[in-house]
Order: structure tokens, then sequence, then C-alpha cells
């Protein structure tokens, strides 16, 4: 089996500190911490550093925190087909990864400082109220509407895009009280590693969560759609 390799650009991470990668890096934290290496209290020190101290191969984490790593710019396909299997791999997967750590994350900064007057209570419920209601909505996306849109609609689309406009609606409303309830998704002055982390992987996934409703309210949707009238 052949070790992955990281590219040449991440090679610059060995040098951060793992902090610093916990924060600027969405999606870090669950492999620091499935490879227990300590981000928050300890995370001044390099990632080189914190896995010489583990006997971790840093190249090997480097790789893995590469497959982290999104282009600024990623081209959609247009065609029905190409599009859905982009939003399943681009954003279904994506959030699948993305909610489980940011609850996680949450419950361990409520606990810690729930005697901090700017600490985000219920905000660890509220991400999972978001879970519950985004895993049912790409259930029903993946096994009904998808396969119904790329066998080609056959005018029988209308009504499961409506129940999906419907709810992506609801979505975009917990975005809002998710935003309301971080301050913007800005953590405090003097915030440790771990709510940093927290809010910049909330700011990433509601950046992602917005990209993913535009897509298939205002690309995928409409060309199933004879007629619409109105804004989505």
């Amino acid at each position: 089996m052949n070790a992955i390799v990281a590219p040449a650009a991440t090679l610059d991470r060995a040098s951060q500190p793992i902090g610093q990668i916990a924060v600027e890096l969405p999606g870090s934290t669950a492999v620091f911490r499935r490879l227990k290496l300590d981000f928050c209290c300890g995370g001044q020190i390099p990632l080189q550093e914190a896995c010489d101290k583990k006997s971790l191969s840093v190249d090997t984490v480097l790789a893995e925190l590469s497959l982290l790593d999104r282009p600024e710019i990623q081209s959609v396909p247009q065609a029905p087909a190409e599009m859905i299997d982009h939003i399943l791999t681009r954003y279904h997967a994506v959030h699948r990864q993305q909610l489980p750590e940011l609850i996680r994350m949450a419950r361990r900064v409520e606990a810690v400082h729930r005697d901090h007057p700017e600490v985000p209570k219920g905000l660890a419920d509220h991400l999972e109220a978001i879970e519950v209601e985004m895993l049912e909505h790409m259930a029903v996306e993946e096994n009904v509407l998808f396969p119904l849109l790329k066998a080609g609609g056959q005018g029988m689309a209308a009504q499961p895009i409506g129940v999906m406009r419907e709810e992506h609606t609801s979505h975009g409303q917990q975005l809002e009280q998710l935003m309301a309830l971080t301050n913007d998704a800005t953590p405090p002055q003097g915030a440790c590693n771990t709510w940093r982390a927290l809010f910049a992987g909330i700011d990433q996934f509601s950046d992602d969560l917005i990209a993913h409703i535009h897509l298939e309210n205002n690309l995928l949707f409409p060309q199933f759609e004879s007629t619409r009238s109105g804004c989505c």
C-alpha cells in the first residue's frame, strides 16, 4: 500500500503551532483529537514537535491535513447528473464530517467555560438540532429526489423540489440563530484554541451551507421546474 505524501505547499505547517492550525484549518481538530495531539492547552508548540512527542510521522499527519484543504475556486458541472455528484461529494459528505466535530467542541467549550460571560449557552443543542434536520433532508435528496432528477425528472420533480426548498428556508433560519448564538462566529478576546477552532469551523460550515443551498435552489432545481415566480 503506497504511503500518502503531503503536497509541498502543506509542509510549512510542520513549523506552525498546532493550535494555529486547529483554528485556521476547519476539520483539523478531529484529526488531532484522534491522534491525541493536544491543540488546546498545548497548542503553542510546532506540529513537528507535537508529532515527535507522540512518535508520529509528521509527513503522514501533514498528508491527512492536506485532504482538508479546499481550492478557492471550484468549477461546478452544469449537467444535472454531474452537478448532483458534485453536491454529494462537496457538500453532503462534508456536512456529515463537520457537524459531529462542531457538536463535540461546542459541548467542551460550554462545559469548560460555563462561567465565562460570553459562553455560547445552548450552542451544542442547536448544532444537534441542525444535524438531525440536515441528515433527514440529505437522506431524502439522496434516496428520492436526486435519483428522480438523474432519471430526467419526468414531470414528477416539482413536488419534492418544493419540499426541499421549504426545508432550505428552515436551514437558513437555523443559520441565523447559529450566528446570533456565536456573535457571527466571533470568539471573545482571549478565547482558547478550542473555542477559536469551534467558531472557525462554524464560519466554514455556514459558508458551505449557503453555497450548497444556492447551488440547489438556483442552478439545479430550476432545470426541472417549468415555470417559477419569485425569489428563492
